[in-house]
């Protein structure tokens, strides 16, 4: 004879079977994973090809993939690395007034940058005056604008400013993109309530009280994310600082390890320490700002 089940007894098997299902990973699931591992792996790659080169003697760059090996034991010839590279970039080539040329620039850039972008963006998204449809028309039209058709015209108009050869001729042209305009005009009109800025000129708050008081904290993820675009076109940028500066001692680092190269001589150990030394710093600001920089991206995707 049959025996009943238990009043609830059915419903716990369910449940136990559907926590089972969930906790056995999806082949889809799986799939995906794997899918992330290997780009993980691929994009990897060379950064660790880099760190292994530059610790290479030149005459063991060619003779295995990353690091040199023994051709006795086979094993990694630890004997054979070298921090030389480093050494001479810093020291005899003068590579370290070329790291600091970089940071300062780029560091202002960023932060001038990021600040008037996001004040010119709070104009248009937050004020209504006579010739705000017509400004935000010509932003938009700026951004299409290719940059390298803006070098003659900027280097004759440096040439008149008396700016050429010098630092301000690299960062005026820099602090305000209008690309940068656009995107905090549009993170202002997702983020900042329009409510919120009324109570607080009601309070008495003046214009730049609610821009630094009220405006900037909410579209905090944005000026962080900016700030690091910015600061990594500025590292770049190798045409500009060609252009603008002549002496050999303003030059930025990617003017600086351009330079290395020679034409009947090639250390290429040296070029890939001048490769790492220029990575370095751009990893460790993005690894500092990489949350404001996803929600950053990401900020305007709602509009609340």
């Amino acid at each position: 004879m049959k025996t009943p089940d238990r009043p609830g007894t059915g419903a716990a098997s369910l449940s136990a079977r559907a926590g089972a299902r969930a906790r056995v990973p999806r082949l889809s699931t799986v799939l995906i994973h794997i899918v992330l591992v290997m780009a993980c792996a691929v994009t990897l790659v060379p950064f660790v090809w880099i760190a292994c080169a530059c610790l290479k003697r030149n005459e063991d760059f060619f003779s295995s993939l990353f690091l040199p090996v023994s051709d006795e034991t086979g094993l990694i010839a630890w004997s054979r690395l070298t921090l030389s590279h480093f050494r001479q970039l810093l020291g005899d080539l003068g590579l370290g007034r070329a790291l600091l040329n970089s940071i300062f620039l780029s560091s202002v850039t960023a932060l001038l940058a990021s600040l008037f972008t996001a004040m010119g963006g709070f104009a248009l998204a937050c004020h209504t005056f006579k010739g705000r449809r017509l400004i935000t028309v010509i932003v938009l039209g700026a951004v299409i604008v290719p940059a390298p058709l803006l070098l003659a015209p900027g280097y004759q108009l440096l040439y008149r400013l008396g700016l050429l050869d010098t630092y301000a001729g690299l960062i005026l042209p820099a602090i305000a993109p209008a690309f940068g305009v656009f995107l905090f005009r549009q993170a202002v009109l997702s983020s900042v309530p329009r409510s919120l800025l009324e109570a607080a000129r009601l309070d008495g708050c003046g214009e730049v009280r609610a821009f630094f008081s009220v405006a900037l904290p909410l579209v905090r993820p944005m000026f962080g994310a900016f700030v690091l675009i910015v600061f990594i076109g500025a590292w770049n940028n190798y045409i500009s600082p060609q252009v603008v500066l002549q002496t050999p001692s303003k030059f930025p680092l990617s003017v600086a390890v351009a330079n290395l190269k020679n034409t009947y001589y090639q250390d290429y150990g040296l070029l890939m320490a001048g490769a790492v030394i220029s990575i370095v710093p751009v990893m460790g600001l993005f690894l500092l700002l990489q949350r404001d920089f996803i929600s950053g991206l990401t900020s305007g995707a709602v509009k609340g």
